[in-house]
């Protein structure tokens, strides 16, 4: 625990900490985050600590990656919560950078990845991944720290931001974190809090119904449409609607299989609504061997 956790919000305090964190031989972690932290949040920060001996946590709400119509206004924020829950974890610094000072007045440059963003949340959410991008390209340009930690929950937004850093000489090594769940396999996700105590009851089957298509592709009982389609039907069966997606990837780039069967590492990947909340899912998926 690190009880005498730093805030700071300014991009040359954070800077300077971490270059004399260099000078002293010392790596660094960065774990970029929105706040409302829980669990899954957390355990990136332990995993960061396991790969660097200082661990820094941005919390910034960034308004880029919400469209219009979306739940910038009421996204949950808990600054102090969030601190204390980061200190127990061994965080050693937290950057939280206001709105003005992350997008001065003429901030006009934007972050594009071609081709992983395109699909799935590129599709329904076409603002998003350029959102998170510009965001992201910021915050390791202010914390230029050795390695940074993001989870696998997301998982198209790792492989956007893996391709990023590659394409753009990112001097920082990126490292994908386990998806944490909830007892009964929910995926843990600040915005669980929206559902109610019907809704969540719902929620609970999204992880079930994944593994089982899982099974079934693993096992090549049933070729990828057809196992997406009896996904997508048992979720709508379930109380989930409607369902944006679900959809078997390749777990690189995100391509699509030219045939029905898994024949490399994949990602069952899904998202749907309940309510006024919207659910991500995804899982590993093994490539069939005949």
């Amino acid at each position: 625990m690190n009880a005498q956790l730093t805030i700071v919000r300014d991009v040359n305090a954070l800077r300077a900490q971490i270059a004399a964190w260099r000078s002293a031989g010392e790596r660094s972690a960065l774990v970029p985050t929105m706040g409302a932290l829980h669990e899954g949040h957390l355990s990136l920060v332990r995993l960061a600590r396991t790969q660097a001996k200082r661990v820094v946590a941005s919390l910034f709400v960034n308004p880029k990656q919400f469209a219009a119509h979306e739940d910038l206004g009421t996204y949950p924020r808990d600054e102090q919560g969030d601190a204390e829950k980061l200190a127990g974890a061994g965080c050693d610094l937290l950057y939280a950078p206001e709105a003005a000072a992350m997008y001065p007045p003429g901030f006009a440059t934007s972050v594009s990845v071609a081709e992983v963003s395109a699909p799935l949340e590129g599709e329904i959410r076409p603002h998003f991944f350029g959102g998170v991008a510009t965001v992201v390209a910021k915050l390791f340009l202010q914390a230029p720290c050795d390695v940074a930690v993001f989870g696998e929950k997301d998982y198209q937004q790792l492989l956007v931001v893996k391709r990023m850093a590659r394409d753009l000489d990112f001097p920082i090594g990126i490292i994908g974190g386990e998806t944490v769940r909830e007892a009964d396999g929910l995926a843990m996700s600040s915005r669980n809090a929206y559902l109610s105590e019907a809704e969540r009851a719902t929620a609970g089957k999204l992880n079930v119904i994944l593994r089982e298509a899982v099974a079934r592709l693993e096992t090549a009982r049933g070729g990828i449409p057809a196992v997406e389609k009896k996904a997508i039907a048992q979720l709508t069966e379930a109380g989930f609607a409607p369902v944006d997606y679900v959809s078997v990837r390749d777990a690189d780039d995100l391509g699509a299989f030219p045939g029905d069967i898994v024949v490399r590492p994949a990602r069952i990947l899904a998202a749907a609504w309940i309510g006024k909340t919207r659910l991500i899912d995804n899982m590993p998926v093994k490539a069939f061997a005949a």
